[in-house]
């Protein structure tokens, strides 16, 4: 009651303020909270505001502000109790990854509508601000093309009349083919309205525009070229006829191309140590050549994300968490060696026996770079901090002394040793032991080497990269691929390759579609590539098939280098530390290949899968859309 009655009083205070003016002026008084909508479009600083919050729902699957996200398929595991059952269902859920977002399509409209009617912005401001706001419109209808197939086009917002009838305001789904063609024309419309500054990364440029629409002609032109008749609708909403490929194929190309002889990006290559370079162009925001359009963050605002902190080791983690994200062997398996070829992680020879090594990470040398700077290995380093990654030990008689925690120690439990020792890393790994590395390792791609990142009170501002050069430049060498020039193809691997620590150049002989899937693979890691890719190459039900993996299935691995290998289930890899005192490998370790006790199914993908379920909602409401095949 007494709330109540002192703010009677404060409202009495402010009448009488206000008793020297008219009534209706005191009635007419603008709220200090909002803005009208005129007022806003007087100020190119306000619409800037207004635009800010429209680039802050562009939509994306995977991020970092959703690191289990990455554990749904083949890339890692999820060390956390509540996210084990991503690796114990067996079928995809006809509707993920679905997005049929027209509330976000009628903001967009809105805004156009308003930018056009808009007659005291300078031109040029009036201009860029409508630009952008075409620049992510294109990314939603992309964004919903790659999900659902085709989608009504709607370009202006819709009003209601509340006449009872809503007939006018449905629409019907246009053909696939259509809206990769309106998303294409849109960016090729504004390209050259939008600045042309490599140095903007996180509002729409030149060079991003020439990279979504890169990217999509390139999805467009796959889903032509891998599509079948089991994917297509009578009226063209899904499936894109293969004689329309060769045209998006080159529609992709020579974006690309304009982008690369534009000379506004190039690859990043300021460390020496080849590793560590290709982890920090995902952490480094000074003067970043090679990144183009990005989700920015700042710190000691409300604008940061916990990557950081869910994922760093744990053994020297600045907060008790950490370790969330484990990568698996099926994708660390997959860089390959500096010449070129693939070879098993299997810890053992031709016969069988265990091959046993000096030091921890001697198992890895000789591999692609791109591997220690994607994941962190056993023996590597985080923040100067040597990550404690080991099992446990294996005895001259097999048997494996281990424990179950953190850095357990035990006591009297090695041959000739009294008292307590060591007997499992302080980062793991531990099957089931929620935030150890229970693939055998950590992720390092996004992670925040910065003092304070892994900290509660500070988190991270590590941006998160939606189009960089080196895609860029993938996406051209597939595109001349697909073209019938491998020479062309094989030209613009090289730089990415170059980077990488790769010494022998392929030819054109070398490109394959394997090769063109592989390069993607492990350059793109992590990124939020490889469910898109699966599906428009139309490999997803093949790779991810339904079928169980044994440990054989990589100790024998001679087909790692195949684009349509099985990759069901996540494995990992396990370094020991062999004790068997007077022979001649004591001290040395060896590896096991192991597949996490909470992996138990094995991930398939139908063909309902390629193209995501359209919400029932949306079907009661507009008799107009037609729902996809196979579900």
């Amino acid at each position: 009651m007494k709330k109540y009655i002192y703010t009677l009083a404060a409202v009495a205070v402010l009448s009488f303020a206000q008793s020297c003016k008219k009534d209706s002026d005191f009635l007419d008084k603008k709220p200090t909270s909002t803005l009208a909508v005129d007022a806003v479009w007087k100020d190119p600083n306000l619409v800037l505001s207004v635009l800010g919050d429209l680039y802050d729902t562009f939509p994306d699957f995977q991020r970092t502000e959703s690191w289990w996200l990455f554990a749904d398929f083949d890339e890692g595991f999820a060390s956390a109790g509540g996210d084990y059952f991503r690796h114990q269902n067996i079928d995809y859920n006809y509707d993920s990854w679905n997005y049929w977002d027209y509330g976000y399509i009628r903001q967009l409209n809105l805004f156009l509508k308003r930018g056009e009617e808009a007659t005291e912005l300078a031109a040029a401001d009036k201009a860029r601000l409508i630009a952008e706001a075409r620049f992510i419109r294109a990314g939603v209808y992309f964004e919903m093309v790659k999900r659902m197939g085709g989608v009504p086009i709607i370009t202006v917002p819709l009003e209601y009349d509340y006449s009872g009838n809503p007939e006018y305001l449905q629409f019907p789904r246009a053909k696939e083919s259509e809206v990769y063609d309106f998303v294409i024309a849109e960016l090729e419309a504004i390209k050259s309205i939008l600045p042309d500054d490599g140095g903007q990364k996180a509002r729409a440029t030149k060079g991003a525009a020439l990279a979504m629409k890169a990217r999509a002609a390139l999805y467009a032109a796959s889903s032509a070229k891998y599509g079948y008749s089991q994917l297509s609708l009578p009226g063209g909403e899904v499936g894109i006829p293969a004689s329309a490929a060769s045209g998006y194929y080159t529609k992709a190309l020579n974006a690309a191309k304009e982008l690369i002889n534009g000379g506004k990006y190039s690859l990043y290559t300021k460390n020496p140590n080849l590793s560590e370079n290709f982890a920090s162009l995902f952490t480094d925001k000074a003067n970043n050549p090679e990144v183009i359009f990005v989700k920015d963050y700042k710190l000691k605002t409300n604008r940061t994300h916990g990557f950081t902190i869910d994922n760093q080791p744990r053994s020297s983690a600045e907060e008790a968490q950490g370790g969330r994200l484990n990568p698996s062997l099926n994708l660390v398996q997959s860089f390959e060696k500096l010449d070129n070829t693939y070879a098993s992680l299997a810890s053992v020879d031709g016969s069988g026996n265990a091959i046993y090594y000096t030091n921890i990470g001697d198992i890895f040398a000789g591999r692609d770079a791109r591997l220690a700077g994607t994941v962190i290995l056993p023996g590597s380093q985080f923040k100067s901090k040597t990550v404690d990654i080991w099992a446990g030990y294996q005895l001259g008689d097999g048997s494996i002394v281990t424990g179950n925690a953190f850095a357990q120690t035990r006591d009297n439990v090695l041959p000739g040793i009294t008292g307590s020792v060591q007997v499992v890393g302080g980062d793991g790994p531990v099957d089931g032991l929620e935030f150890s590395a229970q693939s055998g390792f950590y992720v390092r791609k996004y992670l925040d080497p910065a003092p304070g990142s892994g900290q509660i009170g500070t988190r991270s501002e590590v941006w998160w990269v939606r189009y960089r050069y080196a895609e860029v430049l993938l996406n051209a060498a597939e595109a001349a691929f697909e073209l019938g020039d491998a020479a062309t193809a094989a030209q613009y691997m090289k730089p990415v390759r170059d980077r990488a620590g790769l010494t022998t150049a392929l030819t054109a002989a070398n490109i394959s579609f394997d090769r063109i899937v592989h390069e993607r693979k492990v350059e793109l890691a992590f990124e939020g590539h490889e469910l898109w890719d699966m599906k428009r190459w139309r490999i997803a039900d093949k790779v991810w098939n339904g079928s169980n993996m044994s440990t054989t299935d990589f100790i024998n691995a001679t087909n790692i280098g195949s684009a349509t290998r099985t990759s069901t289930q996540v494995f990992g890899l396990w370094p020991y530390k062999y004790y068997n005192p007077g022979n001649v490998n004591n001290g040395k370790y060896i590896f096991k290949v192991i597949k996490p006790s909470r992996v138990t199914a094995a991930h398939r993908f139908r063909l309902g899968n390629y193209y995501s379920m359209i919400p029932q909602g949306v079907l009661n409401g507009n008799p107009k859309i037609v729902r996809n095949p196979n579900q």
